[in-house]
């Protein structure tokens, strides 16, 4: 037995002396992919949910410099002449959109001008002068960024040379910020002398974020920017339905509630200018292909088993499963009642393309089938109806009586296109409608 154990007790010993180097890197490389997938989480939600406008502008473009700028309430304008004129003399105010923070009005400018058609430089050739107007933070409350345009619409009023009347307008929620504006003026009985309110892609009945997105953006598990976007006061103003990350319900926010009761408060819409809506969606009832119910995006890697679904009519119905892992977390995200949103006629958002980008610059594996959803739906950026019911949403606009819209002329996209994208189509027919 004492020889058994002299041939026995090396190799007892032997084996975790052998194995222990293997073991402890086996568990440095568990634990740095770890580390490394807990980075990836933490970071994934360094984006915004953008349209055209805010894109960067192309390679090597230079925005030309503004002939003048202006300091104003909570914002800024730049002011560029229109061709031959030496101040002021045939404005159009713009009003930028929703995004996270300060306005670039050079990238606007880009936007504006780099894209399907070159909206400004055919405005400045036609002698119009532009005003770019700026806010200092894009997500605050709709009500106060509308001090900033009634602002600057008095001093290009008070700047004007001659008598030609004001063109008064924005893109996306800019064309809600200056709609307020003119009515609030025109209840406080000042003159801002403006023959003509345009609104290009404005989510006049709501604007539509998913709502699982939107919960993603709290599940993860650090501040960050696409949460900050879909909680500001901006967010709960103009989306159709705004997820609560408190009470993990979604509902009317009590902000919109607040912007409807003040819009209604003063007049709800201007009444002296001619009300003028454009719209990035189709007119005749049609959407984009995306079935209602089906995968549009699913996660692997970063917050593996995570999975978004088109949005489907019924009670309860499944939009998202949510999953984290660290710290470690589940959450099913629901909804009843609500109509078919994702294909619905509209201007389109890449909104499961951006979430899916983010997340493929920090190592996720992403099965995206539709990154593109609706954004604003046509009978919102016309006025015409609202979004609550299926047949509404889907509404043939083209076939309805033009006097059931708030607005006095407006016009579809012949195509569906991306929210606030510039086509020439579009853009032609505003032009033909400037004041004389």
């Amino acid at each position: 037995m004492l020889m058994m154990s002299r041939i026995i007790a090396p190799t007892a010993v032997s084996r975790p002396a052998s194995r222990g180097p293997l073991r402890r890197a086996r568990i440095r490389k568990e634990t740095a992919l770890s580390e490394q997938n807990e980075r990836a989480e933490q970071s994934a939600g360094e984006f915004t949910l953008t349209g055209p406008l805010a894109a960067a502008p192309p390679a090597g473009y230079t925005a030309p410099k503004p002939d003048d700028t202006w300091q104003l309430p909570n914002g800024f304008a730049h002011v560029y002449y229109g061709q031959r004129n030496q101040g002021i003399t045939r404005p159009v105010l713009i009003a930028d959109g929703f995004n996270l923070g300060r306005s670039d009005l050079d990238w606007l400018y880009a936007g504006l001008d780099q894209g399907q058609f070159p909206f400004l430089t055919q405005l400045r050739n036609r002698g119009r002068d532009v005003i770019l107007l700026g806010f200092e933070e894009r997500t605050a409350s709709i009500l106060d960024n509308a001090q900033t345009a009634m602002a600057a619409i008095m001093r290009a009023v008070a700047e004007r040379l001659g008598s030609t009347r004001l063109m008064v307008g924005g893109f996306s929620m800019g064309g809600l910020i200056t709609r307020y504006a003119l009515a609030k003026m025109e209840m406080q009985r000042m003159d801002h002398q403006t023959a003509a309110y345009f609104s290009y892609d404005t989510p006049h009945r709501g604007a539509y974020i998913p709502v699982g997105l939107q919960a993603f953006s709290y599940l993860i598990p650090v501040p960050n920017d696409f949460a900050r976007q879909m909680n500001s006061p901006a967010a709960r103003q103009m989306l159709w339905r705004h997820y609560d990350p408190e009470s993990g319900e979604s509902g009317i926010a009590p902000e919109r509630t607040q912007l409807l009761q003040e819009l209604q408060r003063v007049g709800d819409w201007p009444r002296i200018p001619r009300l003028l809506a454009l719209a990035n969606g189709r007119g005749d009832g049609t959407g984009i292909a995306v079935p209602p119910g089906e995968t549009v995006l699913k996660l692997d890697r970063v917050y593996p088993g995570t999975v978004f679904y088109a949005q489907a009519q019924g009670k309860d119905v499944t939009v998202a499963e949510l999953k984290r892992r660290f710290p470690a977390a589940e959450k099913t995200i629901t909804t009843s009642g609500f109509p078919e949103l994702d294909g619905a006629p509209g201007g389109t958002l890449r909104s499961y393309g951006i979430l899916a980008d983010a997340l493929k610059k920090v190592g996720a594996q992403v099965d995206l089938r539709h990154p593109e959803v609706c954004f604003v739906p046509t009978v919102s950026a016309l006025s015409i109806r609202d979004l609550d019911q299926q047949k509404d949403l889907y509404a043939d606009v083209d076939n309805l009586a033009p006097d059931e819209s708030d607005v006095d002329d407006f016009l579809c996209s012949s195509e569906t296109t991306a929210h606030t994208t510039v086509t020439e189509e579009l853009a032609h027919w505003l032009l033909d409608r400037l004041p004389d």
